[in-house]
């Protein structure tokens, strides 16, 4: 009987340990049965964001200088006071100014007295008319010289040309000021432009391909991250590129309606850009290696390789490839984190526009 039982428990052993090999041989089996997604990347005309980095600038930004020599009299504003147009800013010390207006009026009344004696006498024929000219003469020089006076004394009042916002008053009271020397500047900032660099491609894709990019709209996202609420327009392009960088300056125009904005302020530019003729891949096939960018690529016999490609740019779920991949180029499309290079493996291809839908893409 303990010889029976010995036979019967090493069987019952045996049939357990076959069981556990075939058990492992079938999972074995069923995980080298893998089948790998594979597509191939789409080419076609799409439109993309954009963002530049831009230079904000108010819509009018002046320096006020001094227009007159003198000692910096009064102040009537404070820096980053609202001033209206025609509103006085500053004063000059004026008697000087007066001083030399009296006197020009004194010298017209005495040009008026004479070109009246002279006036009298030519018509009683005792001098010539060449005397009365040289006396009416007289008069003009003199009501020139009261009307220069007279705009020297208006420049000791120095007022806004338009309406904004002042800036930093760099001079106190009773500091000596010379001609042309800066008192503040003034910043009209009901709208803004926004200055940004464009790359020659770029620039001759947006001049060339203007139905595709449906419009000259562009958006303003603010140092903060938060956008501007209203949307701006495309207002100007310079006229040359920068030989240095090879960009173009365009300018966009924003209306500013609340005057958050201000002169010198920095922000990001998003516009459309169309693109002809775009090498497209979903994110999803690629993997990330030291801010290097690849994809599995498949040959014919199923063996799997890296290559690094560089990417032009970043849609969602989509990237735009500019290097290291063409059209008939498959590649691993899901499973990039479980195979290694040269590793055989089975694939299943599937429509590249089917797999572009499924990710929602919004191209032309």
């Amino acid at each position: 009987m303990k010889i029976m039982y010995k036979r019967v428990t090493f069987s019952v052993a045996l049939s357990a340990l076959l069981m556990i090999f075939s058990c492992k041989d079938k999972k074995e089996e069923k995980e080298e049965k893998v089948i790998y997604p594979t597509t191939t990347a789409v080419k076609m005309d799409t439109v993309i964001t954009k963002d530049y980095v831009a230079q904000i600038q108010s819509l009018k930004n002046i320096e006020i200088r001094a227009q007159e020599k003198g000692f910096l009299e009064k102040i009537y504003v404070d820096e980053g006071q609202f001033v209206q147009a025609g509103q006085t800013l500053f004063r000059i010390m004026p008697q000087v100014y007066q001083a030399e207006l009296l006197k020009a009026q004194a010298e017209v009344e005495q040009a008026k007295i004479e070109l009246q004696n002279s006036s009298t006498l030519a018509s009683n024929n005792i001098v010539s008319k060449n005397e009365r000219a040289m006396s009416k003469a007289k008069l003009d020089a003199a009501n020139a010289e009261m009307r220069l006076a007279q705009i020297h004394l208006n420049f000791t009042n120095v007022k806004a040309p338009f309406s904004g916002f002042i800036n930093r008053i760099p001079l106190k009271l009773g500091s000596l000021i010379d001609e042309g020397d800066l008192l503040t500047s003034l910043s009209d900032n009901t709208g803004v432009y926004a200055y940004f660099n464009v790359s020659e491609p770029e620039y001759i894709n947006y001049q060339t391909h203007s139905a595709e990019r449906g419009t000259n709209q562009v958006s303003l996202v603010m140092a903060n991250g938060e956008p501007l609420p209203d949307k701006g327009t495309i207002a100007n392009i310079e006229g040359e590129f920068d030989n240095e960088t090879g960009n173009i300056a365009f300018r966009a125009k924003f209306p500013n309606k609340n005057q958050l904005l201000r002169n010198g302020e920095t922000g990001k530019v998003q516009m459309t850009v169309p693109l002809k003729n775009a090498l497209l891949i979903p994110q999803k096939a690629t993997y990330e290696i030291q801010d290097q960018i690849y994809v599995f690529v498949v040959d014919k016999n199923g063996k799997v390789s890296s290559k690094n490609i560089k990417v032009a740019y970043n849609l969602p779920d989509l990237y735009v490839v500019s290097e290291g991949l063409n059209e008939n180029d498959k590649f691993l499309l899901e499973g990039v984190q479980k195979v290694k290079d040269d590793q055989k493996v089975e694939t299943k291809f599937q429509d590249p526009k089917k797999v572009l839908q499924s990710l929602k893409l919004k191209a032309d």
